[in-house]
């Protein structure tokens, strides 16, 4: 079966097997790493591609049903072929410690700042509640999401 799709802005046709996620589609079939797999349950966030636009679990997502649809991953939101503004704020707060939810974080706070470039703190928890780290004790990935929003704002 082929599936269509337009991948971090390009379209793409692939040949997906029926139960085939979108994750696996991902890592396996076209070699994109940037999106990890972590519980395949849903709940861990470490997955988090955009989808249309959306934050999703791609490790929940049939690849066979995508007919058309926008994904977006980490790769994606790069700005000018260097880091996103996310990235290098999650690097100067030190929220990268092992990095492997990093991509997760980072999609998950791009979708919420471009809704909201004010967040406040428990806007930024809310949006971030479905994504896990095992490293950073949290309190750094809020601090670069802060800085992001701050330097998003100033226009920087």
């Amino acid at each position: 079966m082929i599936a269509r799709l337009v991948l971090n802005g390009r379209p793409r046709e692939v040949d997906v097997r029926p139960n085939q996620t979108l994750l696996e589609l991902l890592r396996d079939t076209l070699g994109i790493f940037d999106v990890k797999e972590g519980c395949d349950e849903g709940v861990c966030g470490v997955c988090t591609v955009l989808l249309d636009g959306r934050p999703a679990s791609s490790c929940l997502v049939l690849a066979a049903g995508l007919r058309g649809r926008a994904v977006t991953t980490l790769r994606g939101l790069e700005r000018n072929g260097g880091l996103h503004p996310l990235q290098e704020a999650f690097i100067r707060h030190g929220a990268v410690q092992c990095g492997f939810c990093t991509p997760g974080f980072v999609v998950a706070v791009a979708d919420l700042l471009e809704k909201d470039a004010n967040p406040s703190p428990a806007t930024v928890r809310e949006a971030l509640s479905g994504n896990l780290c095992r490293c950073t004790g949290y309190q750094k990935i809020l601090d670069a999401v802060h800085l992001a929003a701050t330097r998003r704002r100033a226009g920087s």
